[in-house]
């Protein structure tokens, strides 16, 4: 969780000297959720992230070099700096990459758990969608899909209170993402998506559900986001105080380090504190040294005709 709020505060900061190209939707304030799904994965399960999709990087073990050239859209970067921010990815770390189509990467994940299935790898496969994302059509014939397969798939909701400008309980008809879900005909549970304790909890059950031929399962995990829609985002749209609020009582690290009081050495806290720092520091260095793609790579790896 620190490596994710590091990196994002950075890029924040980062992102003001114009050297990072196309925009960027930070993750700050949501950190709980992507670790406490992915501390029950492994290399052999695969995750869909979103345009927001920088901590589910981070929490799948995607490199963090790697991650911060790419962003810059550098030839070091996990897919040589062509994919940037919203479409980064490492198939070797299971991770099928971030994905700019709202909803997009539940119809992949379905697709990567009936692969997981067919060659009984034993892997699982998860859906990180929003609560915009969770009214697009291709996200509910997934979830069906998933069913009538009884595919090994965890779908999780990260209700942020907003998709873009417009707020949740605006657009989701019915104000429960997960009760919605539920009707078709899966379990599916909500938690406080600040709570690393929580998610972690659910996705254990979820988890162990899916490796036992269960079939699939829907988490809602309510965590607000903390910056904008993407940075430059004058966030108009929320009220006075808002994100004030959020930071003084509903921030994940501080809600962690509460609970394990007693349990960790301060010192060893203040050591990962540094570790990471110097950790993004290095990541930023690299990156700005690093060359973009040549013009001989430009269409490497890319589909040229089909």
């Amino acid at each position: 969780m620190r490596e994710i709020r590091e990196f994002e505060e950075r890029l924040q900061v980062e992102n003001t000297s114009g050297e990072i190209p196309g925009f960027l939707h930070l993750y700050t304030g949501q950190e709980a959720i992507a670790v406490g799904v992915c501390e029950h994965l492994s290399d052999i399960d695969y995750i869909g992230s979103t345009h927001r999709g920088h901590g589910h990087c981070i929490a799948k073990g995607c490199d963090l070099n790697g991650m911060m050239a790419e962003i810059y859209g550098k030839e070091t970067g996990l897919c040589r700096g062509k994919g940037g921010s919203m479409h980064i990815a490492d198939l070797e770390r299971g991770m099928l990459g971030a994905n700019a189509i709202v909803g997009g990467a539940s119809p992949l994940a379905v697709g990567a758990a009936l692969s997981a299935r067919t060659l009984g790898t034993g892997g699982v496969s998860v859906a990180f969608t929003g609560d915009g994302g969770s009214n697009q059509g291709l996200v509910f014939e997934a979830m069906n899909m998933a069913v009538v397969l009884q595919l090994p798939v965890i779908f999780v909701f990260e209700n942020n209170g907003y998709g873009e400008a417009t707020g949740h309980d605006y657009a989701v008809g019915s104000r429960d993402i997960a009760g919605r879900a539920a009707g078709f005909g899966l379990p599916a549970v909500k938690v406080d998506g600040t709570d690393f304790f929580a998610v972690h909890e659910a996705m254990g059950t979820a988890v162990e559900r899916a490796r036992s031929g269960q079939g699939p399962s829907v988490i809602e995990a309510v965590a607000m986001r903390w910056r904008g829609h993407f940075e430059g985002d004058a966030m108009l749209y929320r009220a006075e105080g808002e994100v004030a609020e959020l930071r003084a009582n509903k921030d994940p690290l501080t809600l962690f380090l509460q609970r394990v009081e007693g349990q960790v050495l301060q010192e060893d806290i203040e050591a990962i504190d540094r570790q990471v720092a110097a950790a993004i520091d290095e990541a930023v260095e690299r990156a700005r040294a690093a060359n973009p793609p040549s013009a001989e790579q430009v269409l490497t790896d890319v589909y040229v005709s089909y």
